[in-house]
């Protein structure tokens, strides 16, 4: 069995969907019977391929409305420098996700506060005070019509 294999692309699909499906429900859905679909399952979490399961949460209901992606940056293109932004942006718990990319920035985030102003006590207190950063830019988010991040 291959993780991309169709039945496991089918079984991923409604994982995704639905990380807690049955697997009565599961093995219907994608056409197996439910001791080989739980097989498979099973195999994709072993292997890696199913890292896990989380909730999704709604951050508009959970007191984090105001949502950003910031390029980020540094003034000095080492990697103690990068070990060390990366440790300061972990420990801020506005910060949801961290991607090293490649291009004219090193760093783009996704922060997450309740309003405008926690943000901007956020973009001052915290990230402005790290040393290695030389550059930010935030994009507000205003819409999310698809969004499949699990």
């Amino acid at each position: 069995m291959t993780a991309n294999d169709a039945a496991n692309d089918r079984i991923l699909r409604e994982l995704v969907r639905d990380g807690r499906i049955s697997n009565i429900d599961l093995a219907a859905r994608v056409g197996l019977s439910p001791s080989a679909c739980l097989r498979r399952v099973q195999e994709l979490e072993r292997t890696g391929v199913i890292m896990g399961y989380r909730a999704v949460l709604n951050p508009a209901r959970t007191g984090r409305g105001f949502v950003a992606y910031l390029t980020v940056g540094l003034s000095q293109h080492t990697k103690l420098a990068q070990e060390a932004f990366e440790r300061a942006v972990a420990r801020a718990p506005e910060v949801r996700e961290v991607h090293n990319v490649t291009g004219t920035v090193e760093y783009l985030l996704r922060v997450e506060t309740s309003d405008l102003a926690a943000y901007k006590h956020f973009h001052t207190e915290v990230l402005g005070v790290i040393a290695q950063v030389n550059a930010i830019t935030t994009y507000v988010v205003m819409d999310s019509p698809k969004d499949e991040r699990g």
